[in-house]
């Protein structure tokens, strides 16, 4: 009976290790900061919860250059300038591929209506928006709009802080945010669609995802490919208010440009 028993579970680990999802990120930019280091935890997190799933996830840094040389890539992402950022999207060779703004709030970048191009950050507009919205509520305010902050607690932010600055010794900021969503996103997608195929899991983030980024559940992608998201407004260093303010008309849709068309 043992020796059954034995031979059974070593069949289903072995099918089980048959059927494991190897993720390989492509990553472009600075293999230190902030986003770097929001990868890293995203990375982390995203193995944690791939041992029950059977997915590993791995990330591979690459130059510009190299990129032309790959023959085949789950996911992009890329901490680089925005010309950059769009040449490498719009290319034909990524054209079916998501490819994921960390760092640039160039507002090119949206009005471009890259069909695969998903931006994670907010963008200047809608920082600019939120912080409009916090002056006509309070001309007196002082306080400029940020995508995260250290002293976030809403939405498990708190908890989110925590293991990050446990692991990395320093805070959280916007770009670190930026990076850690990006591989939860991919490794939220995979689960759900168990695939690794680029074309699938484009398809299931820009029409399917709803993503909780510890800003609020639920969060999806505009037709610009910008990721929907709440913005803090900080002042002296505290968080203040969170835009969209509280009876603006158009909830998150109040915050940048809306739509392509």
């Amino acid at each position: 009976m043992k020796i059954w028993l034995f031979a059974l579970v070593t069949l289903v680990s072995q099918a089980s290790l048959a059927d494991v999802l190897d993720v390989k990120l492509h990553y472009v930019g600075p293999s230190d900061g902030s986003v770097w280091l929001g990868v890293q935890q995203g990375l982390s997190e995203a193995n944690l919860q791939g041992q029950f799933l059977g997915q590993t996830y791995s990330v591979q840094t690459v130059t510009v250059d190299e990129l032309a040389k790959l023959d085949s890539v789950t996911a992009l992402l890329l901490a680089t300038d925005s010309e950059q950022i769009l040449s490498i999207a719009q290319s034909e060779q990524f054209s079916g591929v998501p490819v994921f703004n960390l760092n640039s709030g160039d507002d090119a970048l949206r009005s471009a209506c890259v069909a695969n191009l998903l931006s994670i950050t907010a963008s200047n507009k809608m920082k600019q928006d939120a912080e409009a919205q916090m002056l006509k509520k309070n001309p007196e305010s002082n306080a400029h709009a940020q995508g995260w902050h250290e002293d976030f607690r809403k939405f498990a932010a708190s908890q989110l802080n925590s293991r990050f600055t446990k692991a990395h010794g320093v805070i959280m900021d916007d770009d670190s945010w930026a990076g850690w969503a990006a591989v939860k996103l991919l490794s939220d997608t995979v689960a759900r669609t168990q695939s690794m195929d680029a074309g699938v899991m484009l398809n299931y983030l820009k029409n399917d995802i709803a993503f909780d980024g510890q800003k609020g559940a639920g969060s999806t992608f505009r037709d610009t490919g910008q990721l929907r998201q709440l913005v803090l407004m900080v002042e002296n260093k505290k968080i203040v208010a969170e835009a969209p303010l509280r009876g603006v008309k158009g909830g998150l849709d109040s915050l940048g440009l809306r739509t392509c068309k």
